[in-house]
């Protein structure tokens, strides 16, 4: 009787064959997403062209349903329609410059492009695009961003355009990022699910119950590190509410939880929290802490004529319940407006 003599592979080389496979086609994916999404820049680059540059405006309708027919006849599927041309041809319009899009596509997708296509505003689409290849947000992701408008409650949407260009350019191709793409106001704390009165206890209670969600809300790379973090001075204990990190900022952020509308005193309070965490809790290597005082209010002016940002302290506030969204769009709309005119002053 003839015995059949089987041979066996480790699980070792068959893991480690499995790995070639899944990265080559996983860089694959990449390769291809990457010069698809160019091919449609350029198509659409094209189309306008043949429509704008050949005075050909008119006929518009008509030249992109025959290349839709013809594109469509020669390659089937669905990929070369009208609807999709007509995106191609806004993709290219709204992103003129390729050098811009060049270094995004490698690390977005073109659904990610079509989340923002439907901003008019240039920075805020520049802004979402470059953080969503920065911090590796999925479309779900990008999309949820949008709105919950990020961009305007960011700090860097009340910067001058100048500035902002400048830090998405320098977060684009040197990966530094600044305090005033990370920073917001309002935080939406919404999800703590508050209801009435309640107490500052009570509300750090909840953020720490649901720190992931908080943490999220602030933005990627943030560390929680304590809660009611004590510090002694001449035999006197203080407390500072929440204290986390942003590790690529390198620096501890001190949170201090406010349930009314900002007050001078609070400035104090924070800087002597700082000061003593640059003392104490400073290791080598780290940036100055940044103080955050989240008040459920604050009188812009109050806030402008204390000069916060010499001390390092921001000023931003909290949303527990999120009023009707075209409210919340004509509120940042005017406070973009009136930081940019007090800049502009200055």
């Amino acid at each position: 009787m003839e015995i059949i003599q089987k041979t066996y592979c480790s699980d070792n080389l068959l893991s480690e064959i499995k790995g070639y496979i899944d990265r080559t086609k996983s860089q694959v994916a990449v390769t291809v997403n990457s010069a698809m999404t160019l091919m449609y820049w350029h198509i659409g680059d094209s189309i306008n062209r043949e429509i704008i540059g050949g005075h050909r405006a008119a006929y518009g309708k008509q030249i992109v349903a025959t290349l839709s027919k013809e594109l469509t006849e020669q390659y089937g599927g669905r990929e070369f329609s009208e609807r999709n041309l007509w995106r191609m041809m806004q993709f290219s319009s709204k992103f003129p410059d390729l050098q811009i899009v060049t270094p995004l596509v490698s690390q977005l997708s073109w659904s990610h492009f079509l989340q923002v296509m439907p901003l008019e505003d240039d920075l805020a689409r520049n802004f979402y695009l470059t953080m969503a290849a920065d911090q590796r947000w999925s479309k779900r992701t990008l999309k949820a961003k949008i709105d919950g408008m990020l961009y305007e409650r960011t700090a860097i949407a009340k910067q001058p355009e100048e500035l902002i260009r400048h830090d998405l350019d320098e977060l684009r191709d040197e990966r530094k990022i600044t305090p005033d793409l990370i920073f917001q106001d309002p935080y939406f704390l919404d999800f703590l699910g508050l209801q009435g009165n309640y107490s500052e206890k009570e509300l750090e209670s909840a953020i720490v119950s649901d720190l992931e969600r908080f943490l999220t809300e602030f933005g990627n790379d943030f560390a929680f590190m304590a809660r009611q973090k004590r510090i002694t001075l001449d035999n006197e204990d203080y407390y500072i509410d929440l204290l986390i990190y942003h590790r690529r900022l390198r620096c501890l952020v001190a949170i201090d939880l406010k349930l009314g509308r900002f007050q001078a005193a609070y400035k104090g309070q924070m800087e002597l929290y700082l000061r003593w965490l640059e003392k104490y809790d400073m290791v080598a290597g780290e940036n100055k802490p940044i103080g955050l005082i989240l008040c459920a209010g604050k009188n812009e002016e109050h806030v402008e004529l204390m000069h916060l940002s010499d001390s390092n302290i921001r000023i931003a506030e909290y949303l527990t319940k999120l009023p009707d969204r075209k409210l919340i769009e004509q509120k940042l709309q005017q406070a973009i407006e009136r930081a940019r005119n007090r800049l502009n002053n200055q």
